[in-house]
């Protein structure tokens, strides 16, 4: 009878907690001036910005992936140099990889470049985690696409849990924040 009142009271009381405390801990907003200038930049919305960085890295700017991703929206060193070479001006040294201004600003670039090879964004989205080649391919396969531009299926398991993550996250910065 205990654990019930006690979980009772718990349910009752996490809304409140969230409203007060949590929200910025589990949604944080952190990097406002850099996120809200490149999804400007790049005509992305940015709770999408956000929801990557979140799903991505948790807004830890030094993190790294068990296969080498890094900084705050995972950009592998490959996938960084390549996409220095679609942003104007001179590229940056790959140590630059941490810095959060250059992460967000390459991280954004790579989804603008995915939306404009995409037509839809939860495709976009499953191109960031496993690769625009590999989306590619799957988009020509019956099996996971009926249309050639949507995925009705993702094969790779960790792909479609990414997709639902920053979909999550991107609908609550969205709910919480009245962010677009």
């Amino acid at each position: 009878m205990r654990k019930k009142c006690t979980r009772r009271v718990l349910a009752m009381l996490l809304p409140l907690v969230l409203l007060l405390g949590g929200v910025g801990t589990l949604y944080p907003l952190r990097y406002q001036e850099i996120v809200n200038r490149y999804a400007e930049q790049y005509d992305l919305p940015p709770s999408l910005l956000y929801a990557v960085i979140r799903t991505e890295s948790h807004f830890q700017e030094d993190a790294v992936s068990r296969v080498g991703a890094k900084g705050l929206m995972q950009l592998m060193d490959s996938t960084y140099e390549w996409i220095q070479t679609k942003i104007p001006g001179e590229a940056e040294p790959l140590s630059s990889i941490f810095e959060p201004e250059i992460n967000i600003r390459c991280g954004a670039k790579v989804l603008d470049v995915l939306h404009d090879l995409f037509s839809e964004p939860e495709t976009a989205i499953a191109a960031y985690n496993a690769g625009n080649g590999t989306v590619s391919k799957w988009l020509k396969d019956e099996r996971y696409s009926a249309d050639g531009k949507t995925l009705k299926d993702i094969p790779y398991t960790e792909t479609a849990h990414y997709v639902e993550r920053v979909v999550e996250a991107q609908k609550r910065y969205q709910e919480l924040y009245h962010i677009q």
